[in-house]
């Protein structure tokens, strides 16, 4: 217990900078939320898989696992929308150097710009690619494959590259079909995607029955994520299971959606519809679905995506940056069980 205070301490003084008061409870009244700050997990689609990747190594100290579906390696667009697009996503023009993105990641490590990499060695890592996918190449998630091993247990990483799904989030029974890719870039694959990754990321999980008691709440990104939430939208949703919002501890896991796939586009079908609810409910895990929005001016944004090529800034792939700030000062703020409960036993626990 001591230990478990001391951590959430340390990562709450992390983020001091967010004020909580009435922050999350705004929208449609969030309940104080005690999470474990300690396993959390993440996942995502395309760019979100890449944005993803990117929170999992930047916080690979308290962040235990990543689920991600099309996409490729960490740091891939070296910080340049050009190399993105030639070599990231539906084509390679040149050979992709893979010790070179790996190094960026070892020199941001040794500046303590990201988590140190020796704490993605016991990492559950859960990696998807469709055959039938055309719009993230099979190389670059192959890539992402390979520099996980480089990092990771290799018995830890299971890579799903089999399935005949489109470039979407595969699900049982939701979505458009299969082969096809379209918004809201969800297909019906019969295929329990977020119950194949949640169960490797998260083993021992209780199988979901057919109704959902939880509820998904409103948040407020920007009062939340303060100045680092500019390029967000301004809601971001919460689903928290009924034993959740009654005041039980529960794990968190954070998923990323991908482009065009946020919340002014596709309405709830991201937030509502790929399966991780399902699986969250039975299992006392509360999801963070945090949003992005478009732009169409500098930071120039059209398509709502995360940030994995630099629109925000030279550090959006480390601590530094902006949206990855944003999503754990978001963190933070909505885990207002815990922090009251560490703020009643930081006296007992300091002398445990």
């Amino acid at each position: 217990m001591k230990t478990t205070y001391k951590i959430l301490a340390s990562f709450c003084a992390l983020y001091s900078g967010v004020a909580l008061s009435n922050a999350a409870n705004s929208g449609n009244g969030l309940p104080p939320l005690s999470l474990d700050v300690e396993q959390v997990t993440v996942s995502g689609l395309s760019s979100g898989g890449y944005m993803a990747t990117q929170f999992h190594i930047a916080h690979s100290d308290w962040v235990k696992g990543a689920g991600i579906i099309a996409a490729g390696p960490y740091y891939c667009a070296q910080n340049d929308i050009t190399t993105a697009l030639n070599q990231c996503v539906n084509k390679v023009d040149a050979p992709i150097n893979l010790d070179a993105l790996s190094s960026v990641a070892i020199d941001y490590a040794n500046e303590g710009s990201i988590a140190p990499l020796a704490g993605l060695k016991d990492a559950k890592v859960w990696l998807f690619h469709g055959t039938n996918d055309v719009r993230v190449t099979a190389q670059a998630s192959d890539l992402l494959y390979r520099q996980y091993q480089s990092w990771t247990d290799t018995q830890n990483i299971v890579y799903v590259n089999d399935q005949s799904a489109a470039h979407h989030f595969p699900t049982l029974n939701e979505g458009s079909n299969c082969s096809v890719s379209e918004s809201p870039f969800i297909g019906n694959c019969n295929y329990d995607t977020a119950g194949n990754m949640l169960n490797h990321l998260l083993p021992y999980l209780t199988a979901p029955d057919d109704s959902v008691s939880g509820k998904v709440y409103t948040i407020s990104q920007q009062k939340l994520a303060g100045s680092d939430g500019e390029t967000l939208a301004e809601k971001g949703f919460v689903f928290v299971p009924e034993n959740c919002a009654s005041g039980e501890s529960c794990r968190l896991h954070i998923s990323f959606h991908g482009c065009n796939q946020y919340a002014e586009v596709v309405g709830n079908s991201y937030v509502t519809k790929t399966g991780i609810n399902r699986w969250a409910d039975d299992n006392n895990i509360v999801v963070l679905y945090p949003q992005t929005k478009k732009s169409l001016f500098m930071p120039l944004n059209p398509q709502g995506c995360w940030d994995w090529w630099g629109y925000t800034s030279d550090d959006y792939a480390n601590r530094k940056g902006a949206q990855i700030s944003a999503v754990a000062n978001m963190i933070k703020g909505i885990n207002t069980g815990a922090i009251n409960k560490e703020t009643t036993n930081t006296g007992t626990a300091n002398n445990d």
